[in-house]
C-alpha cells in the first residue's frame, strides 16, 4: 500500500492559545454549547487528550501573520477559551499542536470527523459504572465530564443491568427503551428471566409491568393517600425508576401500604362518628355491592353570615390561583393557603344540605379512599335491621277507619256505641269508587302521570312508602353488582348516582307532602324525574331469570335511546379478555384490528395473550356481540324483536 506522502508534512509544537484560531473552511462551523461545556470540563480533569492540527495563517498577500488557524479541533479551541474565560487556564498557555504546512484544509476537517468512530452507549455505561466502582461518585464524574449529575445516573443505573442485557444492546437485538425499563430491577436473574419468558409484546411498559407485578405505583391512590413519606418512615421501600416521567417509582410492600391505609381510614371513620351516625365503616375501597337502602340530605338555606364568608372566599381565592399560574412552578405556601381556603369553603357550601336527627340515628356511612387518593365519605345508608316498618296511618285517618259506616244515633237521641257499616259492604261502596275514579283517571294522562311518577318517586327515595300511594306498582330494583362486581364505580353508575342526589335534594322531608310536590312540577321536570325512577325498574341481566320476551323489549328501549356501549365500555383483561377462552381473544384481535395481527399472538400463554390483545384494541372501539348495537335499517329482526316481546 502506498501512503500519501502528505501524511508525513506535519510538525508538533506547542503554540500560545492566543495564537489560534478556527479556519475559516473547517466543517464544524457551530459547536454545540453543550458540548464545548462538556469538552471544557474534561480538559480541566483530564488535560488535552488530542492534539489540534494546525496551519500557519495568511495574511493577502499570502505572508503568515504569526497565528494558526485550527483546520481540525474546533470544538477543543473553544473549550480552551472557555476555559481561559473562567482563568482556569492562561490565556497564552501553551498548547500541543500538529502543523501542517501542506494547507490542507476543508479535506482534513471533513476526515477527521468522518473517521472519528462514536463510542456505542453500552461502552459508555460501563466506563461510567468502572469509575464508580474506583470511587467516584455521580457528582464528581458530571463534573469531570461536564454532564449533569442525573446523566450520570442513568447512565449507571444502566451500567449495573445484567450483563446478558448489555450485550444484547450492543448486539441489537435489545433497544435502549428496553434497556431503561429493566433497569427497574437490580436482580439480573429476574432481568433475565422476564426477557426470555416475554415473546410477544416486549415492549418497556410490558416489561417494567412483568418486573413490577408485586410492586404498587406511586401514582396509586393508596399510595397517595398514605403519602411516600409515610411509607417510607414505616420502613417501606420505594424501587424508583430513573427513567419515569414522574421518577415517582413503586412501592414494594403491598401489605404495609394496606395497613397504613387502613390505619388512617380508621382514623377518620372515629371523627365520622362524632356526626351521630348509627354506624361507621372503613374500607380502601367503597363496598358498591352493599345493597343497602339510602337517606339523602335535604337543601336548607345558609345563613347571610355564611353566604358573606363564602364571597370573601372566592375573593381572597382568585389572586392566589393568578400568583400560582403566573410563577409556573410549584409553590407550597401559595398551595398551602388555597387548600385551607377550599377546604373552608367546602365546609360552609356543606351546610346547605343536612340529614335529619333520626335519619342519622338509623343510618351509617361508609370511608374510604376517593379516586384522587383523599378520604371520601359517603353518607346515609340503612340496613336492612334499621328499616322502618311501613308507617302508621295518619292519626286524621286512623280516625275514619275507626268511624268508618257510623250510623246516626237513633231519634231518640241515645248516644250509645255507634253502628258500623260491615266490612263487605265497606268493601263493595268503595270498590265502586275505586272504579269510577279508574274511569275519571284514564282520560286524564296528565294526573295519570303525575300519579305514576309520585308511586315511583315513594319507592326511589323513601324508606316505608307502601302506605301513601293507592297504585300497586313499586320499583323492583336489581342489584348489578351481584353480576358484575365494582359496576358501582363505572361512568354509567355514577352518572345515575348524582341524578338521584340532585333530586333527593329536592323532595320534602314527609313522604305524605310527595303528591303536592309532583303535582306541582312542570310537565317536563315530571316526566324527568319518572325518567328516573323507572330507569332503576330497568332489568335486562342475562341470568337465566329473564325471559326471550324481557330481553327483546331490551334491545327496543337499547335502540330507542341509541345506546353506544363503546363510551362506558372496553375490552380489559379484566372485563373480557382474561375471562374467555384463547380462541375469542384472537377472534376480537382479528375483528378489532386485523386477522394477521391475530395470527402474531397465536403462540402465547393465555394470560400474555389477554395483555396483549388488550393493548392491541385499546381505542379501536371493538365491543362482543353482546355489546353491540343493531343496525338500524335492520327492520325485519326489529318486527321479530317487537313480536317476541309482544
Amino acid at each position: 500500500m502506498t501512503i500519501n506522502p502528505s501524511i508525513t508534512k506535519s510538525v508538533s509544537r506547542d503554540i500560545p492559545l492566543n495564537k489560534l484560531v478556527p479556519a475559516p473552511d473547517n466543517v464544524r462551523k457551530t459547536p454545540r454549547d453543550s458540548a464545548v461545556a462538556e469538552r471544557a470540563a474534561s480538559i480541566e480533569a483530564h488535560g488535552l487528550l488530542h492534539n489540534l492540527t494546525v496551519r500557519p495563517e495568511l495574511d493577502e498577500e499570502r505572508h503568515e501573520t504569526g497565528k494558526y488557524e485550527v483546520i481540525a479541533g474546533r470544538t477543543r479551541l473553544a473549550a480552551l477559551k472557555l476555559l481561559a474565560s473562567r482563568k482556569k487556564v492562561a490565556k497564552n498557555a501553551p498548547i500541543p499542536c500538529n502543523i501542517r504546512e501542506d494547507g490542507i484544509g476543508t479535506e482534513l476537517s471533513l476526515a477527521e470527523n468522518i473517521e472519528r468512530e462514536q463510542l456505542h452507549p453500552a461502552d459508555e455505561f460501563e466506563a461510567f459504572r468502572d469509575l464508580q466502582e474506583k470511587g467516584l461518585g455521580a457528582d464528581s464524574i458530571a463534573a469531570r465530564f461536564g454532564v449533569t449529575p442525573r446523566l450520570v445516573k442513568e447512565r449507571l443505573k444502566l451500567g449495573a443491568a445484567s450483563t446478558d442485557l448489555i450485550n444484547f444492546y450492543r448486539q441489537g437485538t435489545m433497544t435502549l427503551e428496553q434497556l431503561m425499563a429493566f433497569t427497574v430491577t437490580d436482580d439480573h436473574a429476574r432481568q433475565r428471566s422476564v426477557w426470555d419468558t416475554l415473546s410477544f409484546d416486549k415492549s418497556p411498559g410490558r416489561i417494567r409491568r412483568t418486573l413490577l407485578e408485586s410492586h404498587i405505583p406511586a401514582g396509586d391512590r393508596r399510595a397517595r393517600f398514605v403519602s411516600l413519606v409515610a411509607y417510607e418512615a414505616a420502613g417501606g421501600v420505594i424501587v424508583r425508576d430513573l427513567f419515569s416521567e414522574d421518577d415517582g417509582g413503586y412501592l414494594a410492600d403491598a401489605t404495609l401500604l394496606d395497613r397504613l391505609a387502613r390505619t388512617k381510614l380508621d382514623a377518620a371513620a372515629d371523627t365520622l362518628r362524632a356526626e351521630g351516625w348509627k354506624w361507621v365503616e372503613a374500607a380502601i375501597d367503597f363496598p358498591h355491592s352493599h345493597g343497602l337502602a339510602r337517606v339523602y340530605p335535604r337543601d336548607v338555606e345558609l345563613s347571610g353570615e355564611d353566604i358573606v364568608r363564602l364571597d370573601e372566599i372566592e375573593a381572597e381565592l382568585d389572586p392566589l390561583y393568578a400568583a400560582l399560574e403566573q410563577a409556573g412552578e410549584p409553590n407550597p405556601e401559595l398551595e398551602r393557603q388555597i387548600a385551607t381556603l377550599t377546604a373552608e369553603y367546602d365546609r360552609i357550601e356543606g351546610k346547605q344540605r343536612v340529614y335529619e336527627p333520626d335519619d342519622v340515628a338509623r343510618a351509617g356511612a361508609f370511608v374510604c379512599i376517593g379516586p384522587d387518593g383523599g378520604a371520601e365519605v359517603v353518607r346515609g345508608f340503612v340496613r336492612r335491621e334499621d328499616m322502618p316498618s311501613e308507617e302508621q296511618q295518619p292519626d286524621d285517618a286512623a280516625e275514619v277507619s275507626a268511624t268508618a259506616g257510623r250510623a246516626e244515633t237513633d231519634p231518640a237521641g241515645e248516644e250509645d256505641e255507634p253502628v258500623r257499616l260491615s266490612g263487605a259492604l265497606i268493601a263493595d261502596l268503595s270498590a265502586h269508587r275505586t272504579a269510577a275514579l279508574r274511569a275519571a283517571v284514564s282520560v286524564r294522562p296528565d294526573v295519570a302521570l303525575q300519579a305514576i311518577t309520585h308511586a315511583l318517586a315513594l319507592d326511589c327515595f323513601y324508606l316505608a312508602p307502601n302506605a301513601h300511594s293507592c297504585l300497586r306498582m313499586h320499583v323492583h330494583r336489581t342489584q348489578l353488582e351481584t353480576s358484575a362486581p365494582g359496576i358501582g364505580a363505572t361512568t354509567p353508575a355514577l352518572a345515575l348516582e348524582t341524578h338521584q342526589e340532585a333530586w333527593a335534594a329536592r323532595m320534602p322531608r314527609d313522604p305524605g307532602d310527595l303528591w303536592g310536590f309532583v303535582r306541582d312540577l312542570p310537565l317536563t321536570e315530571c316526566m324527568t324525574l319518572l325518567a328516573h325512577c323507572v330507569s332503576f325498574a330497568l332489568d335486562a341481566v342475562e341470568t337465566g331469570a329473564q325471559t326471550p320476551q324481557a330481553l327483546a323489549h331490551a334491545e327496543l328501549l337499547a335502540k330507542s335511546v341509541a345506546l353506544d356501549m363503546r363510551v362506558s365500555w372496553s375490552p380489559t383483561v379484566a372485563s373480557y379478555l382474561g375471562r374467555v377462552p384463547k380462541a375469542l381473544i384472537l377472534e376480537a384481535v382479528s375483528e378489532g384490528v386485523s386477522a394477521e395481527t391475530a395470527e402474531r399472538i397465536i403462540g402465547l400463554k393465555k394470560a400474555d395473550m389477554a395483555q396483549a390483545a388488550e393493548n392491541l384494541l385499546k381505542g379501536t372501539g371493538w365491543l362482543p356481540k353482546q355489546l353491540r348495537p343493531r343496525p338500524q335499517s335492520d327492520t325485519v329482526e326489529d318486527n321479530n324483536l317487537q313480536q317476541a316481546a309482544q
